[in-house]
């Protein structure tokens, strides 16, 4: 019955397929039996058979046949969708922030060497969290994490991730041996944080994870081609922003369920003042990498390409956990 309901004309294409059971039941009755000769009694069993036969492939063939039609109507149309709000956001990014672009004849090669290296790094250790997590998923850490004490899961990570942080930024350039090693150490701390992400659908993680280097992308070229140190300034107004959003992000901990408004809003700031703040921190952090490559080439601060890729995946993974969020919420809503 459930096959009649989502295939009506279903019925009528097998029909069509079905060879004339009528005429050939009207010959067999109506044809006189000769001496010596026998009557075949499963004749009009192996017609049924066959009739029924065509009749489940009519309903497989066209059940099957629309399934793909729609899934590749779905995809298509939302990888069209992904290119566009990719595409828009470079287009609008580059029209509002990027008018006043470098006067100096572009970035030089030591600039561009330094940038190149630090992206280089940044996705690294943005795979190294990608395949930890998903390892560290699949051995059950998630469902360990997500039964333990909030109060200790967020007491524990901020001591492993600050306290790794900082012992790689403290670190010499050229101890690579130890550099590396707290590096690491950040990177793995990350992921047994993140690890419950993979509880998400993977085409959903896949869209977040490209509407993320988009956002990111375009906001880096505009901080690579804008004028030198026009958006350090920004340093004090976004360290408030995320002072304010970090703390909507305890609210849920602290405050009763009964305070439902108060919460809304704090989710609110939360997830669209943080994309807010942390894109403006990839444009600040875009322009203090350039800022440091030019006092490294003058010989006043060390090379340090993993110090500025460490500040680089903080944007990624803050702006990479909202837009996770967003999309999951309005497929919820759409159900």
């Amino acid at each position: 019955m459930a096959f009649f309901l989502r295939r009506p004309f279903a019925v009528s294409s097998a029909l069509r397929q079905v060879p004339k059971i009528s005429n050939t039941a009207r010959f067999v009755h109506n044809s006189p039996s000769k001496p010596g000769q026998t009557t075949k009694p499963f004749g009009a069993s192996s017609i049924f058979a066959q009739s029924r036969q065509t009749f489940q492939n009519a309903f497989r063939r066209n059940f099957t046949q629309q399934t793909y039609n729609s899934q590749s109507g779905n995809m298509t149309q939302k990888l069209l969708y992904g290119a566009a709000i990719v595409g828009g956001t470079v287009l609008a990014t580059n029209m509002v922030f990027n008018r006043e672009t470098r006067e100096d004849g572009g970035m030089p090669a030591y600039e561009r060497s330094f940038l190149n290296e630090t992206f280089m790094h940044t996705g690294l250790g943005l795979g190294i969290i990608a395949i930890a997590a998903r390892a560290l998923h699949t051995n059950g850490w998630s469902f360990r994490l997500m039964s333990m004490n909030p109060w200790a899961v967020l007491g524990v990570g901020l001591v492993g991730s600050i306290g790794s942080m900082y012992g790689t930024f403290y670190t010499s350039p050229n101890n690579y041996v130890m550099k590396y090693g707290f590096w690491t150490a950040f990177n793995l701390t990350q992921a047994a944080l993140l690890s419950p992400l993979m509880f998400y659908n993977p085409a959903l993680l896949a869209r977040a994870g490209i509407y993320t280097i988009g956002l990111m992308g375009s906001i880096a070229f505009v901080g690579a081609t804008a004028k030198q140190e026009k958006y350090l300034y920004l340093g004090g107004p976004l360290l408030a922003g995320v002072t304010l959003v970090a703390l909507s992000g305890f609210a849920p901990m602290v405050l009763p369920a009964t305070a439902a408004r108060t919460l809304m809003w704090s989710e609110r700031i939360w997830l669209y003042g943080g994309l807010a703040v942390f894109g403006g921190f990839t444009l600040y952090d875009i322009q203090k990498i350039l800022h440091h490559a030019r006092l490294a080439e003058r010989g006043y601060i060390q090379r340090d390409v993993v110090n500025e890729s460490v500040s680089l995946e903080l944007d990624f993974i803050n702006i990479f956990v909202r837009m996770l969020q967003i999309l999951g919420m309005r497929n919820n809503n759409r159900k």
